[in-house]
């Protein structure tokens, strides 16, 4: 059987094909075009860029199908025949000279004198299709060459897809996928753009909730591996474990947000009750001190009592409270700076959910107050701390949702990362400008997906089930219109985080 023969060594502006007349175009926003090479050759691919220069300007389209025909095996009834004899049609006929492909490109846009405008006009019949001029098409698509993060290429064309910093984060960014399609490792090569990043090209500080403890391994990368110089590489490795949030700074209302069904009533009684511990314990105090407290209180009523007090035990059995922070936000969060909170040591969810619940809060506050410089809040498992149903308890839901929501005017920003889209809270999803959305088969989240994303036109929510691993769509401000995107390779390769199933038992088994 002989194999198609993948062309790739073409120049970026080669003559791909020639635009036919059609009974349905070329209109405005289609087009089709007979594709040049032999029959066994593959010089076009669907999803790749295509441009048509005209008088006008520069028609940027994208293939959206190739069809190959061939009119010699137009004719069921004919071809049915000659199998009937034993005699193959190419042994008759020269079948090779008659096999042709056409390829089905729909317009994107413009670009004219220096920017995009939308299409007015059709290409014409016997135009000739290429592959974009690589700086026109980076400037189609907004890419900064300059100063942006170099994220992998476009898929089936070597340009860098390089992003501009403002673009992709400014708005929030999701990062959503089935599990074992890429997510964390796209985010380890977003990571690596963010830390090799000079202080003249501006520096975000970064942090990221480790659920798993997939990225430790970067708290002993080299800053050699990233470019950089001794000292200019900073990562600080925090386990939950060693976590503490100060009693002191939690007002009733904060406390009432890591329980249910706290009554105004009894958050009023507790909001008193902290007021005057504040008022008398200038040095601090701890849950326990705030139990003894009440059940001194002769002024609260008994059931307000219990309740309160069941509530603070079951808080200070967690031993996430103390009388200091550990640690410090003010001091963890620096320009160029990457902190890990490794959620690893934790198997209760409601221990994750309260030091994110915390965190949330106070990154915003801080950084409303200005006390901290503008940060990168990374979000593993994202539905499980904001999901989208009304039943499901989540502590740090509504901190996360303020921040989705008020986060952009103060640079406070946000990039979620979930296997389960259909589980995120909507509100929050909606809030991310930009998408980068890896391989997803359940029919569930893809509706999902197509429901709370701007920008995503059918065919590409279609492609999105069938993206190889490390492929990724970018929907968003980031990009001018949706794009297919190869992952890079990331700078440094951790040694013994993943093992396959029979490597696995292999080692246990010795």
């Amino acid at each position: 059987m002989e194999v198609a023969k993948i062309t790739t060594d073409y120049p970026s502006t080669a003559r791909l094909g020639t635009v036919v007349s059609t009974d349905s175009g070329p209109n405005v926003m289609e087009f089709s075009f007979v594709v040049e090479g032999g029959p066994k050759d593959v010089v076009a691919r669907r999803g790749e860029f295509i441009s048509v220069v005209t008088d006008n300007g520069t028609v940027i389209a994208r293939i959206q199908d190739l069809v190959r025909t061939n009119r010699y095996y137009q004719h069921a009834e004919a071809v049915r025949e000659y199998q009937s004899r034993g005699e193959p049609l190419r042994s008759i006929f020269p079948t090779d000279r008659w096999q042709y492909t056409v390829a089905k490109a729909r317009v994107l846009g413009l670009w004219t004198e220096g920017r995009t405008i939308r299409p007015y006009f059709s290409v014409s019949p016997g135009a000739v299709v290429r592959r974009p001029d690589e700086s026109t098409l980076a400037s189609f698509l907004k890419l900064d060459m300059k100063d942006g993060l170099n994220l992998g290429t476009l898929a089936y064309q070597s340009l860098e897809f390089t992003p501009s910093i403002d673009r992709l984060l400014s708005k929030h960014l999701a990062i959503l996928a089935m599990s074992g399609a890429g997510k964390s490792y796209f985010v380890s090569v977003l990571l690596e753009e963010l830390l090799a990043r000079k202080k003249e090209q501006g520096r975000l500080s970064v942090i990221v909730i480790d659920v798993h403890g997939e990225y430790s391994y970067l708290k002993d990368l080299e800053p050699a591996n990233l470019g950089l110089s001794e000292g200019e590489f900073r990562v600080e490795h925090i386990r939950a474990s060693h976590f503490q949030i100060p009693v002191q700074l939690l007002t009733a209302e904060s406390i009432g947000a890591l329980v249910a069904d706290m009554s105004s009533i009894q958050v009023r009684d507790l909001r008193r009750v902290i007021s005057e511990m504040q008022d008398t314990l200038k040095s601090g105090y701890t849950l326990a001190d705030i139990v003894t407290y009440i059940r001194d209180d002769e002024t609260i009523s008994k059931n307000t009592k219990e309740a309160l007090i069941g509530w603070l035990f079951s808080l200070d059995e967690t031993s996430l409270f103390g009388k200091g922070a550990t640690p410090d936000i003010r001091t963890i969060i620096k320009p160029g700076k990457i902190t890990l909170i490794d959620l690893s040591d934790f198997i209760s969810l409601k221990k994750k959910q309260i030091v994110v619940s915390y965190l949330a809060n106070e990154l915003l506050r801080l950084r409303r107050r200005g006390d901290i410089p503008p940060f990168l809040l990374i979000l593993e498992e994202a539905h499980q701390f904001c999901p989208e149903g009304r039943h499901e308890i989540a502590l740090p839901k509504s901190r996360i949702e303020t921040i989705a929501r008020e986060g952009r005017k103060f640079h406070a920003l946000l990039c979620l990362i979930s296997q389960r889209p259909v589980k995120l809270s909507t509100t929050v999803l909606s809030q991310c400008s930009n998408q980068a959305i890896f391989r997803c088969t359940n029919p569930y989240d893809l509706d999902h997906i197509g429901r709370s994303s701007e920008g995503i036109d059918r065919p590409s929510l279609d492609a999105i089930t069938t993206l190889e691993i490390g492929e990724a769509l970018f929907i968003g401000e980031a990009v001018s219109v949706p794009t297919f995107v190869k992952i890079r390779k990331r700078h440094y390769e951790p040694s013994g985080l993943s093992q396959s199933l029979s490597e696995a038992i292999k080692k246990a088994d010795k």
